[in-house]
């Protein structure tokens, strides 16, 4: 399970970000509110992700300590969280490299989002491998539908499972908009513009690699046999 550490210095809102990680799968590590702590925590546990935020307690601000981090470890994920948007900060954080930037309030979805994309980039701990190999980065278990990405589940939807099992399952072989909607809409009107932002969001969650668009006739996966 991956790990992460909560930097934020109003306890009410590191409260609610602790629930809100949780709720998605993830440990969450302790939770700090200034520099110091944060540095001493990282150098203590083993953490995947820091959920940051700029505006901290202590002579050092979440920019600076992200920085600090990354230099003790570069593998560490950071995903900076504030209720500010000035371009001078948001060129600080840039130069640290982080994987997300979210502007408070915070909502659950674009939370996972962060965190999952964030995700993609840490190092491969667990070593999961489903049987189905999609490229050097993704596979797939078909025993449990799932998406793995060097080594760690990427959490679907119920909707994108459905697709990616569809798809993988028709492998090589076009899979049309009207299959996708009997597929995964089969009492409903089938609807375009709903089955496509599917498609795109799944597509996202994989790096916009995998799914090939056949024009005018549909969507394909292609395996190696």
């Amino acid at each position: 399970m991956k790990q992460i550490l909560i930097v934020e210095d109003e306890s009410l809102v590191a409260l609610d970000l602790s629930q809100s990680v949780q709720s998605l799968g993830y440990n969450v590590v302790g939770i700090v509110s200034n520099s110091k702590d944060a540095i001493a925590l990282i150098c203590k546990e083993k953490i995947d992700l820091v959920l940051m935020d700029i505006c901290i307690k202590g002579d050092a601000d979440g920019i600076d300590t992200a920085k600090a981090i990354k230099i003790y470890d570069k593998n560490i994920q950071i995903i900076y969280s504030t209720a500010l948007n000035g371009e001078e900060d948001i060129k600080r954080a840039v130069k640290t490299n982080p994987s997300a930037y979210i502007i408070k309030p915070i909502t659950i979805q674009s939370l996972q989002a962060a965190m999952q994309i964030a995700l993609m980039n840490s190092p491969d701990e667990d070593g999961l491998k489903g049987d189905v190999v999609l490229d050097d980065e993704f596979s797939y278990d078909s025993s449990s539908n799932e998406l793995i990405y060097n080594g760690s589940f990427i959490k679907l939807t119920k909707r994108e499972r459905q697709l990616l099992s569809l798809l993988i399952n028709s492998a090589n072989q076009i899979v049309s908009l009207y299959d996708i909607e009997n597929e995964i809409w089969p009492d409903k009107n089938f609807n375009v513009n709903t089955t496509r932002a599917l498609i795109s969001r799944l597509r996202a969650k994989l790096k916009y690699k995998i799914i090939d668009t056949i024009p005018s006739l549909g969507y394909r996966i292609a395996l190696s046999r």
